[in-house]
């Protein structure tokens, strides 16, 4: 962490302690806020290294230091991700992805039912919603078993290949095998995620395949070409954006030129 750094690491935790409103409110108190003391308590640190890194006299707090700050002062996500950075860390991401889709998110999805298709997917792979425009293009969700709604397992099965064709479904793949391998990255412990790698790679010549090239996803847009079952090939421009706090990913299908 650089010296700027430290002090605006410093400056804010200052800040955010002194919007904390005391427990015990005291007319004896001369300040706004919490004392150092009852923060340092409240994060198990000695009030000495508080006092330390309010003043930018820290070089580089630990990350449990940090994960304790964050709750010893009631930071939102978003204020504890920005404490996160000025330490010169990644913010932590979410223990696991949430089921629910924000219904704000749901909204904006039917109101393109009639322009794009749009997606929604979470860090673990699974398919979480999808508009009008996109079930018209692929078609319902077939198939049975725990796995149905994974889009990495949806990738080996023969109706991948029919919607992609031969070349298309190869790329398919090769990226969702790169995204399971991204996925374990993050949950490493995460059993379904286990068990699907454990699944397809008993089952699938073109996964293990895969798998031994050691990618993990990194491409956030692409050209794909879609057989569309009325229209015929189409092709489209997709883009992928990240929703971190829950780590649900949105595609949008733009149609290319």
């Amino acid at each position: 962490m650089s010296t700027r750094n430290r002090a605006e690491f410093g400056n804010y935790l200052r800040q955010r302690r002194t919007l904390l409103p005391p427990d015990r409110p005291s007319t004896r108190r001369r300040v706004p806020g919490l004392r150092r003391q009852e923060v340092a308590e409240a994060a198990g640190i000695s009030v000495e290294y508080l006092t330390r890194l309010e003043q930018g006299r820290v070089p580089h707090p630990s990350r449990e230091v940090l994960a304790a700050l964050g709750r010893a002062l009631e930071l939102a996500t978003g204020e504890r991700d920005h404490m996160f950075r000025l330490a010169g860390e990644a913010p932590p991401g979410p223990p696991t992805p949430d089921s629910v889709v924000r219904p704000g998110l749901l909204r904006a999805l039917r109101g393109l039912d009639d322009a794009l298709p749009v997606t929604v997917h979470d860090g673990r792979l699974e398919m979480l919603a999808r508009n009008a425009a996109a079930t018209d293009l692929y078609g319902p969700i077939d198939g049975e078993g725990r796995y149905r709604h994974n889009i990495v397992h949806q990738g080996f099965t023969a109706g991948t290949r029919h919607v992609l064709g031969d070349a298309g479904a190869h790329e398919y793949t090769r990226w969702a095998t790169a995204e399971l391998r991204a996925a374990l990255g993050r949950y490493p412990d995460d059993e379904h995620l286990r068990s699907l790698l454990a699944e397809l790679t008993a089952t699938s010549a073109d996964f293990r395949s895969h798998w031994a090239r050691g990618e993990a996803a990194s491409a956030r847009s692409g050209v794909k070409q879609v057989r569309h079952p009325a229209r015929g090939w189409l092709a489209f421009q997709t883009e992928l954006l990240h929703d971190p706090e829950r780590d649900h990913w949105i595609v949008f299908y733009a149609p290319a030129a």
